[in-house]
Parts: C-alpha cells; sequence; structure tokens
C-alpha cells in the first residue's frame, strides 16, 4: 500500500522551465559587464618558458596568477589545483589565464593569438603507467578479522581483475559563473551543486572577510557531481577578473571547452583475490582498488573511500584486506560524479561473483545469496548492519516481474539475461555528516513557512520534496511552503547538495523542525526555528583507521537486463530493463521513479557505449560528436518497482535514492553479455569492438 507521502505532486519548478522564464546563468545581464575566456595549455606536462601577449586594445585585460589577491590554489579536500598554472602545468586544458573584455568575438580573438612556449616534460598517461612509476597521491588500507590466516586455510583461491573508463557528465547546461562588486562585497552567480564550497574557495582566493563575499546560485541544468568542485574553479577566475577590471564578469563554457577541461568519472582498475573454503564459500578477499585522479588530487581521497567501503557491496566477508590508492597521471582531473567511486568496485565485485559461480558450475543468483548481508551482521568495516535487509524480498521481487529463472533457462547464444544486487551509503562517508554540522531554519509568517537552506535545485527534484515534507508535516498547502533564493547571505550551511543526502538529512532535519512548529503553531504569526544535524547516537567511526560505521544507513536494489548481440556488427541491444529498490519510503513516487530511471540509463551509458579515450593526454572525444550517450532510441523499456522499508532518521522514513539508482545496471548488463556469450566480461563500456574480440577468443 502506497503511502501518502508517496502521492506525487505537480514539481514546484516545472512551469518556468516549461515557458522558458528560467533565467540560466548565460541569461543573465550585467550593466557594463564584460566576458571571460581562458587560454589554456596544449601540452600534458611542461615548463612554462614565456608568454607572447598581442597588443591589447583598450577595455580588454590579461587575467594570471599575478592578479590574485589570496592563495593561488582552488579550495577543495586537497587544494592542489593551482587557479591559475604557476611556471609549468600538468595536463592538457589547465588554465593559464584569462582574456577579459566587453566583446565576446575580439577575446576569443585575442586568445587564439596568445602564444605560449614551454618545454615539454615526459608525462603518465595510463594507470598501468603510474603504478610502475609509483605516483600515488593517497593510499589507503584496512583490515576485517584475519585475512591471512583465511587464505592460508583456503580450499581455493581465485582471482580476477576488473577495469572501467572515463564518464563524462553532459548535464544539459554547460559551466558556467559570473562576478561583479556591490559596493565592496563580491557577489558570484553560477550554476553549481555547492554554493558554500564556492565561498570556502573564494575566501582563500581574494582574501576577504567572509561577510564580504556572497555565493548565489542560478537555475542550474543539471550536474550529476560535474558542478560540486569545479565551479569553485571557475568561480574564483570570474571574481579575480572583476576585482583586476572593476566591471562584472561572467564566463560561460562551450560545450567542446566543458568537455576537454572539467571532471570525469575516475576510470580504475580493481585487483579481487578471493578464498573459498571447502563448501566453495567465500572466507575471504583481498582487494586493490586503482583510481587513476588525473593531475591533481582534488576531491579524490573521499571517491577512493566510498570505492573501498563499496568493494564488497550487499555481502558478508568475514575476512578482508582491502587497499586503495589514487594515482596521479597528466590528464584532465576526475572528480565527482553519481555513485562516487562505488560503481567502479560494485561493477568488479558483481562480476566477481558471476565469474566464480560460473567455473563453480553453480546458479550465480543462488552463489550471491549464500554471502548476502542481513540485520546486525558486520559490515566491511566491522560497524554494524543497523537496520532491516530486505532483499530477499526484493530478489524475489525482481525475479518474478521479469520471470528471470525461466528466461535464463531459454538463454541462447547472443542472447542473455543478467542480474546485480547493489548498495548504497546514505549521506557523507564516515564522519563527514558531523563536520559538516549541516543547519537549516524554517521562518513562519502568518499562514506560510520560508524553508532555509543550502539545498539546490539542478532537475532533481529537491525543491519540491523539501517543500512536500514540511507541507505535510505542518499540513498546509505546499504553495504555502516559500523556497528561500539559494544565497549564501541568506541561507545557512545545511551541506551540499552531493552524496545522496538531501532528502535524508536536509529532509530529516526539516521533517523534525516543521513537527517542532506544529506544537507551537497557533501561538504567534511569527517564528524561527532552526536545527542542526546529530548522527544517531548509535553510530561510531574512527576515521584513522576506517573502523565502524562508514554510513547511517544504506539503500538497497536489484536490477535485471535482457540483452541481444547481433552476431555479424556486434551492436548490443538492451531489450528490457528491470528494477526492484529499498529507499525506506519514497516522498513523491513519480519524481522517484525518473530519478531511478534516469540514474540506471546513465549506467547504461557508462557500461556500453561511453567510450571516453585520450591520446598524448589529448581527450579524442572532445565533442558531442564523438562522445555517445544514450538517446531516446537506446533507452530499453524499464519497469522499475519498490518495497518499503522505513529508516527512522529520514523524513516520513525516506533513505537515499538519487545514486542507487546507477549503481546497479552497469553489472547488470555485463553479467547479461556474459551469459549471452558464456564468457567473463572484465571491463566497461562494453563496444561491439571489445564484444567481437571477446567473442573470438579461445
Amino acid at each position: 500500500m502506497k503511502e501518502p507521502i508517496s502521492t506525487s505532486v505537480i514539481r514546484v519548478d516545472s512551469r518556468k522551465k516549461l515557458r522558458g522564464e528560467a533565467q540560466y546563468i548565460s541569461d543573465w545581464k550585467f550593466e557594463d559587464g564584460l566576458f571571460a575566456k581562458t587560454v589554456r595549455s596544449t601540452k600534458a606536462k611542461a615548463s612554462i618558458l614565456s608568454i607572447e601577449i598581442p597588443d591589447m586594445p583598450e577595455g580588454f585585460y590579461i587575467v594570471d596568477k599575478h592578479d590574485v589577491p589570496g592563495v593561488n590554489k582552488m579550495r577543495t579536500v586537497v587544494s592542489d589545483h593551482p587557479l591559475f598554472a604557476e611556471d609549468d602545468v600538468q595536463y592538457i586544458g589547465q588554465p593559464i589565464l584569462l582574456v577579459v573584455g566587453p566583446e565576446r568575438e575580439t577575446i576569443y580573438s585575442i586568445a587564439s593569438e596568445i602564444k605560449i612556449n614551454y618545454q615539454e616534460e615526459p608525462a603518465l598517461f595510463t594507470l598501468e603507467e603510474a603504478e610502475k612509476r609509483s605516483t600515488v597521491f593517497t593510499d589507503y588500507n584496512y583490515k576485517k578479522e584475519n585475512p591471512e590466516k583465511a587464505f592460508v586455510s583456503a580450499k581455493k583461491i581465485i582471482e580476477d581483475t576488473f577495469s572501467t573508463g572515463y564518464q563524462e557528465h553532459v548535464y544539459l547546461e554547460p559551466q558556467g559563473a559570473a562576478a561583479e562588486f556591490k559596493e565592496d562585497t563580491l557577489f558570484v552567480y553560477g550554476s553549481m551543486q555547492c554554493p558554500f564550497y564556492v565561498k570556502s574557495a573564494l575566501l582563500e582566493a581574494m582574501a576577504l572577510p567572509e561577510d564580504k563575499v556572497r555565493v548565489v546560485q542560478s537555475v542550474t541544468g543539471g550536474a550529476f557531481g560535474g558542478k560540486e568542485e569545479f565551479p569553485s574553479l571557475n568561480g574564483c577566475h570570474v571574481a579575480i577578473a572583476a576585482n583586476k577590471t572593476k566591471h562584472p564578469v561572467m564566463m560561460i563554457y562551450d560545450r567542446d571547452e566543458d568537455i576537454l577541461c572539467s571532471t570525469k568519472r575516475h576510470p580504475s582498475k580493481v585487483r579481487y583475490k578471493a578464498a573459498l573454503d571447502e563448501n566453495d564459500h567465500i572466507i575471504a578477499l583481498d582487494i586493490d582498488v586503482l583510481l587513476n585522479a588525473g593531475a591533481y588530487n582534488g576531491l579524490s581521497p573521499v571517491v577512493l573511500q566510498r570505492a573501498i567501503f563499496s568493494a564488497t557491496n550487499v555481502y558478508n566477508i568475514k575476512n578482508l584486506n582491502v587497499r586503495g590508492r589514487n594515482f596521479m597521471t597528466n590528464l584532465v582531473p576526475s572528480g565527482a560524479y553519481r555513485g562516487f567511486g562505488a560503481p567502479q568496485t560494485i561493477f568488479g565485485i558483481e562480476m566477481l561473483f558471476h565469474n566464480i559461480a560460473v567455473k563453480l558450475g553453480v546458479d550465480p543468483l543462488e552463489y550471491k545469496m549464500r554471502h548476502l548481508l542481513k540485520k546486525n551482521d558486520p559490515t566491511c568495516t566491522g560497524g554494524q548492519v543497523h537496520e532491516e535487509v530486505k532483499m530477499p524480498e526484493i530478489i524475489n521481487k525482481i525475479v518474478k516481474n521479469s520471470d528471470y529463472y525461466n528466461k535464463l533457462k531459454s538463454n541462447k547464444k547472443y542472447q542473455g539475461i543478467g542480474i546485480s544486487l547493489f548498495l548504497h551509503g546514505c549521506g557523507f562517508t564516515g564522519k563527514g555528516e558531523t563536520m559538516i554540522n549541516g543547519k537549516i531554519i524554517l521562518v513562519k509568517n502568518k499562514e506560510s513557512v520560508t524553508l532555509k537552506v543550502s539545498s539546490v535545485e539542478m532537475g532533481q527534484g529537491a525543491e519540491t520534496a523539501l517543500r512536500k515534507i514540511v507541507s505535510q508535516t505542518l499540513e498546509i498547502p505546499i504553495e504555502k511552503v516559500i523556497y528561500e533564493k539559494v544565497d549564501t547571505g541568506l541561507i545557512p550551511d545545511s551541506g551540499p547538495t552531493v552524496a545522496s543526502r538531501t532528502t535524508m538529512i536536509v529532509g530529516g532535519l526539516l521533517r523534525d523542525t516543521a513537527l517542532e512548529m506544529k506544537k507551537s503553531w497557533n501561538e504567534s504569526d511569527n517564528l524561527e526555528l532552526s536545527k542542526v544535524y546529530k548522527h544517531p547516537s548509535y553510530l561510531k567511526w574512527d576515521d584513522e583507521v576506517f573502523k565502524g560505521d562508514a554510513y547511517p544507513v544504506h539503500s538497497w536494489g536489484a536490477n535485471v537486463a535482457e540483452v541481444e548481440i547481433d552476431p555479424v556488427t556486434y551492436e548490443l541491444t538492451i531489450n528490457k530493463l528491470y528494477a526492484v529498490f529499498d529507499v525506506g519510503v519514497p516522498i513523491d513516487e513519480r519524481a522517484l521513479i525518473g530519478q531511478m530511471e534516469g540514474g540506471m540509463v546513465q549506467g547504461l551509458g557508462w557500461a556500453t557505449i561511453e567510450v571516453m579515450e585520450s591520446k598524448n593526454g589529448k581527450l579524442i572525444q572532445k565533442n558531442l560528436t564523438d562522445y555517445k550517450i544514450p538517446t531516446s532510441m537506446d533507452i530499453p523499456e524499464i519497469n522499475c518497482d519498490f518495497v518499503l522499508n522505513p529508516y527512522e532518521f529520514g523524513p516520513f522514513g525516506a533513505k537515499c535514492a538519487g545514486e542507487l539508482s546507477f549503481v546497479g545496471s552497469p553489472p547488470a548488463v555485463a553479467e547479461a553479455v556474459a551469459n549471452a556469450l558464456n564468457k567473463p566480461i572484465n571491463h566497461l563500456p562494453i563496444t561491439p569492438e571489445v564484444l567481437m574480440e571477446i567473442d573470438h577468443e579461445d
């Protein structure tokens, strides 16, 4: 039975967007405004010997490292990326300087005339080269129980390696930002996920007091993690330019520039070694996770953490030795992308279980189910599964919905069906949420309520969900709930819009605060209440040794994919995709289905057609002519279902959802392809060329 909160409402941002009235940053106009164009490195690794600037027309400017008032580094988890190149460059596309002026055509012309003289140096481009040279940014390790003893006692040891490629975000709206000074206060506007991240970066770069910097989110046309840290870079660029020129400055990337220099999903290599006992049960895993971080470390350490904490997926493995490393290469930096490291390792563990089951001659799903986590089991980091685990119900439902076993029995060459099981940790990893101490404010003014949060609407439906939580809690129309503009001068820092945390963490704070307000509703026309997030008291985490509860709760799921391979062209067609998810309680079922279907399709793209390669550090797929994503013609029939499993600390029982949707479809497709060819699939994406090569292997 559907919960009342799950009944769908009209999205509150739909009218303006459908009518073309939404003002994206490229639509903004500034009096006496200037435009900026970035001049970037054309070399993967080189020293800058000299820069030759043509004669500049009046009213045009060059902005570079000498114009940075504060620190010439972009503040993030590891603040190693220069805002403007110093004496060297580390990847093709690295920003060196800006050309700024009142006419776009002229600044583009000037930029093309600037000559930069380099002395090239040997560069690294692959994980294999980086591992050989030990160019390690971050090296993590954790253990559980006694893996060494388990491997000594093992009856069988099976090893396997899995790899994945880049993925470009392809948000509909490219990166863009603008800056201006109003009196002595700096305002930065832009398409972003994390306004307070941008503010922190500006405070360091501009050397301004906290009350002299305000960051305002413009209407944002998609992000998927790609607008988590990157807006800190272009936000600083336009701010430095506005400071030098004393004019408002806007910088909007075109698609080619966006693809060239924006962050991507980390390419990966994951090595698994499994110890099996006399019953063929996996008693230990040794896991080695390698991520290609690109030229700078940035957010990669926390991506790596989620990758290694997801490396055992939904399975209870008693003994573990897990290592994770980020490697430096002379490629565009990798960064946040939906799933945040988990898709790479979940693909690996799912295919490991499939490959082992095939070698043993047992049913892969049955083999996976032997190892499933259940309530009160220890997690991979030695914490505890606190929630009810409904994986058996999820599996039963998806097997029935898809007629999985009958179709599996009728598998024939070039046709296959595959199943994946998966989870996603909700919210920030480890102590992340407690470090942020996310805060929300609710303000009552007569019959309306204003909610003040830093959670941004970027197309995912956050504004609708959060307003709906408040309206249903207070039992007032959703039209009476006002969403304060995301402006750091007007709102508290409730944390960034990342890590599938918005509905569960921020929505939970709003629900609790609205319940308090409801008690005092008739006492005054004017009320203001606030709340700061605190983890449930039973959660324990040691960040030094990675021990305890890495996440407060998990969402769970299963996907089934049906595929067909053309025996001549090896074109892969995904005919049907089934999904069952446990996200607690859906806040809005129609919006949630849209999120889940979108995430699954994005996963299909990564798994099959989204090829991104580089040659000598230069991306080959540099625009949407070369880089393919699924179109409406590529999307299979999708059957999406849910099981209810309310989370005590989530609003109306809700847990996380947005990233969970991505992680299951790639291994489901890979397993279906493996069944269609009766060959292991250990690499993504699975292109026709790859399929042809695999099919013709001995």
